[in-house]
This record gives C-alpha cells, structure tokens and sequence, in this order.
C-alpha cells in the first residue's frame, strides 16, 4: 500500500504578479489576477498577458461574474474585465473611492462608494440605496434579488426592486465584511473587534462569535452551507451551522493549525469538505474536514511577509488560484483521482 501524500507542491505552478494580488477569478478555464498597481494579470496558455484597468489609480476590490472580473479602484471607477482581456467601464463614481463589489453569475453587480451603494442589472438598470455609514462588505442572497450590507451599527437587507425601506438588523460596532449562508438562512458580518456578528434572518435573533486574537477577514461557506470557515487565529476556525440556531451553544471546529502564525484567507471547495488556507507568512494548505488530513500547496516565505490575500477555486474544484500581498501568485491544479 503506497502511503497518502501530504504535498502538492510540485501541482502549484508560481507566477510572478509584479504587484500585490487584491482578487482572482476564472474567466472560462483563465485564471486572472487583478493587482493594486491597477492592472490584471490573464494566466491564460502562453505567456500571462498585463490588461491596464485602472491606468490613474489602484484597484482596491475585486469580484467576480463567471465570465468578467470586476474590479473597483480609487480612481472611482468600475471596470469588466474579460478572459480575451478585454474592458469596459461599467460604472463610475466621479473620483470616489469604490470601497465594496459584488457580483453574481446573471451578470448584476453592486458597489458602494462614500455612503451610497449601487446594484446594477444585466439590463443596465441601477438602482441606489442610501447607506447610514460607508460599506466594505456587500453579498448577495442565493436565490432572489436581495443583497446584505454591512455598515455601522448593523447591517441592511434590500430587495432593489421593492418599494420599502431595507430591513436593517442592528448591533452596535464597525461591521466590516458581509456573506450570507448558501440557504439564505443567515446573514454574518466580520467586525472591527476580533469577533463575527450574525443573524438568522427569519427572526432577527442575533449570532455572537468572539474569542478570535486577530481581525477575521475572511469567510468561506462549505458547499451544502452546514459549515463556515473564519480566517483571524493561528488556525482555521470552522463555525458549525447545522441546527437552527446555527452555531449558538456549540463548539467551532479548527484545522490547519499553526503556532504563532495567524490565518489570513480561507476559502471552501465548491463540491467537498476541503478547505484552502492561506497565512500570513505565505504558506497555503489544504485542510479536509472528514478526517483531518493536510495537505502543502505552497511553502511560507522563509521569514518573510507574504501574507495571502487571495484564494480562489474553479467552479469544478480542479484548480485554485493563490495570491499575495507581495505579489506572488500561483495556480494549484489537483492531480486527476
């Protein structure tokens, strides 16, 4: 009997970005990068090909639809990108800084800019919601036209093509990012303290994680949504959310734990109980929930900061794309079987 591996280092093919890694996606079977310095990064066959998207500024978010990646800059712009490399400007906020994008795979997308946020149809139809505070955090619902939207003292749920007001679920404090549960059951938001806040969006009644040393960033739903990764400890923290009351009175779980290194980007396999985590010192792992196993995808960065900001999967699961801060990238293709 030939023993499991435990690497996967040789399937993880580097590519240098020349600028930090703020998102990815795949465009068709492209992996594209989209990079502060403004540009996108298309790892298509042959050599990666450089797309200017923001030619007077950063880009501060990204997101994608399947077939574009969007990206916000802090030249007040929204740009589509697409896998020929291709742009077009599809909104823009006359210089104001894009602080949130969200995108879902009919083509709409929303963005916030200063205390507004806009969602735009496929048709081009853009309807505006005004925002109590500034947003960082924006996601959309699994079925339906209704987006949560994280800002001061709570969040927002709004149905865009309703007339009434959005209904808004408060707890005080600076809510940072939002994602709503694969079944729409629950709305969770990352805080500026080192906890989550939650709801259940039948009843309101609230959802208090706390007990992370460090700001959690990143959230990642498992597949059948019973399960919810956390970045913001040296470990990543899995909250269980299989009973009604999702993960209130039980323990979370954690895999890839590692002293005195903290977790900084997670993201769950889209058809398995497998998820990618990325450090802050660059290492990337792959953590199977069933039984613990473990497997390397990339190696730290042998004392230096390379925190990974970006993991991303292809809607098959076969391949993921890595990014850092320091603009190192990658793509890890899973051997076949």
């Amino acid at each position: 009997m030939t023993a499991a591996p435990t690497s996967l280092t040789e399937a993880f093919a580097p590519i240098s970005a020349g600028a930090g890694v703020v998102g990815a996606a795949f465009l068709g079977d492209a992996p594209a990068f989209a990079l502060a310095d403004g540009r996108l990064l298309i790892a298509g066959p042959g050599e990666p090909r450089s797309v200017v998207a923001h030619a007077d500024g950063a880009i501060l978010v990204a997101a994608s639809d399947g077939a574009r990646l969007l990206t916000g800059g802090d030249d007040g712009r929204v740009v589509a990108t697409d896998a020929m490399g291709a742009t077009e400007d599809v909104a823009d906020e006359k210089g104001r800084w894009i602080d949130a994008l969200a995108a879902r795979v009919d083509g709409t997308f929303a963005w916030s800019a200063g205390r507004e946020l806009r969602v735009r149809s496929p048709k081009g139809e853009v309807k505006t919601l005004a925002l109590p505070s500034t947003s960082r955090g924006i996601a959309f619902f699994p079925k339906g036209y209704r987006l949560a939207i994280a800002h001061y003292n709570g969040a927002s749920l709004w149905f865009p093509n309703a007339a009434a007001a959005p209904e808004v679920l408060e707890w005080k404090g600076s809510h940072l990012d939002a994602a709503v549960s694969p079944d729409g059951k629950f709305v969770l938001t990352s805080m500026q303290e080192n906890m989550l806040h939650g709801w259940r969006v039948a009843d309101g009644k609230n959802l208090r994680m706390a007990g992370y040393p460090g700001k959690t960033r990143s959230l990642s739903w498992s597949p059948d949504g019973k399960w919810l990764a956390t970045s913001g400890a040296d470990a990543c923290i899995v909250w269980p959310f299989q009973g009604k009351d999702g993960p209130m009175g039980q323990s979370p779980r954690e895999c890839g734990v590692r002293a005195q290194v903290k977790v900084s980007r997670v993201a769950f396999h889209p058809t398995a109980l497998v998820v990618a985590v990325g450090y802050e010192d660059g290492m990337v792992l792959l953590c199977r929930l069933t039984d613990g196993a473990e497997l390397l995808v990339r190696r730290n960065g042998e004392g230096t900061a390379q925190r990974i900001s970006t993991l991303v999967w292809d809607a098959k699961g076969a391949r993921l794309a890595v990014g850092d801060e320091t603009g190192a990238a990658g793509v890890l293709t899973l051997p076949r079987g």
